[in-house]
């Protein structure tokens, strides 16, 4: 009867022991899984990391491209409109070194100058004054310069309520995936 009984305990031990074998091989199989898994998940990851550096470097040198344009462009209306006021500030001056130049020959003739010097010269200088005022100066300005109209209006891109600039990334079920995993190894739900 012990031997029965012994025989019995074998059986069942060695059944047992068959069990946990497969369960061992099972969860051998399911570690192998999740090793290979993390090294997907690493090397995929890798990959959209990647994916954010380029996108974002894209963008830094599309910006900068940008910016660089922009500040051509700046520049060069700077030019032509520096160009434009020099031209107009040399023809008020010149106005104003003949206004001065009257001024002078009034004065040194008024001082200086005698009774019949200044009857001699009171009708050219008479004229000079009438000719010197016909080039008005702010009508001059007013008309050679064109409106300084440049404004600069800066891209909305920072203002879309805290959106990433770059991109979005997403995440899906992964414990489920481990779940059907598990499901197909085992045979079992």
């Amino acid at each position: 009867m012990r031997e029965k009984s012994s025989a019995a305990f074998r059986s069942l031990v060695v059944s047992d022991t068959e069990q946990v074998t497969n369960f061992l091989s099972i969860t051998e199989e399911v570690l192998q899984l999740l090793e290979t898994e993390k090294d997907d998940v690493i090397k995929h990851l890798a990959g959209i990391e990647g994916e954010i550096n380029t996108a974002a470097d894209n963008l830094i040198a599309a910006i900068q491209r940008d910016k660089a344009k922009l500040v051509s462009e700046v520049g060069s209306i700077r030019v032509k409109q520096v160009e434009q006021l020099e031209t107009v500030k040399q023809e008020v001056e010149q106005q104003r070194t003949a206004l001065e130049s009257f001024v002078r020959d009034s004065e040194t003739l008024l001082s200086s100058g005698r009774a019949c010097d200044v009857t001699r010269s009171a009708n050219s200088l008479h004229d000079r004054p009438d000719e010197l005022m016909k080039f008005d100066v702010i009508g001059h300005v007013d008309s050679s310069l064109p409106p300084l109209n440049v404004t600069f209006y800066p891209s909305t891109l920072l203002d879309r309520d805290g959106s990433n600039l770059v991109g979005t990334i997403t995440e899906e079920g992964q414990l489920k995936q481990m779940i059907e995993t598990k499901t197909r190894i085992t045979g079992k739900n």
